[in-house]
């Protein structure tokens, strides 16, 4: 299988940064996006069950709205297209179970056979629920696909804002998502950076290699 050289991920990683300016008029190419939302479908997870859903707003009235609860963060207005990462709340044995009989159809397997398997992620689901960490697990989860999704769009060539700076519950309103099962987390605006961003030239910020790494 090809590989991406080093020397060109570390071009890559070195060239992202937490866009501040998008330019309005930069959009992502279909098939760009379609790699981007592929990848976090591809996204692993604790036990493999996947407890988010990715939100991706295209539409500039929907935008304009989020970004008073956004901060005002011109971000959200002009990027190409926002991802909004929500968690599923309440997660249940019974989504452990979802996810078996989905496992069992992609792999041409019967639920019995994984059964097992249901009873090991089962079990973590019900002692979660039982000490009422749940919600917590999966808003953390949805941190893993937030650090994919930045490191692919880096290696597309697409500028991303990590943003936390966000009224979720404002959010989940204009999003029509009460009464779902999911809600908001986190959001990461896509898109192109605009002229005039400072910031996209500055050299990165990071403690020395050898105050961060320690071999053992």
């Amino acid at each position: 299988m090809a590989t991406i050289e080093a020397k060109d991920l570390l071009e890559q990683l070195n060239w992202r940064y937490a866009t501040k300016v998008f330019d309005p008029a930069g959009k992502i190419p279909a098939e760009t996006m379609k790699a981007i939302e592929e990848s976090l479908v591809l996204t692993p997870s604790s036990f493999g069950l996947q407890p988010w859903k990715f939100l991706v707003v295209e539409d500039p009235e929907l935008k304009s709205q989020l970004t008073p609860a956004s901060w005002n963060q011109e971000q959200v207005r002009d990027c190409s297209h926002l991802v909004v990462f929500t968690a599923k709340v309440g997660y249940s044995r019974e989504d452990v179970g979802d996810f078996i009989r989905r496992t069992a159809e992609v792999r041409g397997s019967t639920v019995e056979s994984l059964a097992g398997y249901e009873q090991i992620a089962g079990g973590f689901i019900d002692r979660a629920s039982e000490s009422k960490i749940v919600d917590g697990w999966a808003r953390n989860q949805v941190y893993i696909a937030l650090g994919q999704l930045m490191m692919v769009a880096a290696l597309l060539g697409v500028d991303a804002c990590p943003m936390e700076g966000i009224q979720p519950d404002a959010y989940d309103k204009i999003l029509g998502l009460e009464g779902t099962g999911y809600a908001t987390v986190v959001a990461c605006p896509l898109g192109y950076r605009g002229e005039g961003d400072k910031y996209g030239t500055l050299p990165k910020v990071r403690f020395p290699i050898e105050e961060m790494i320690e071999r053992r």
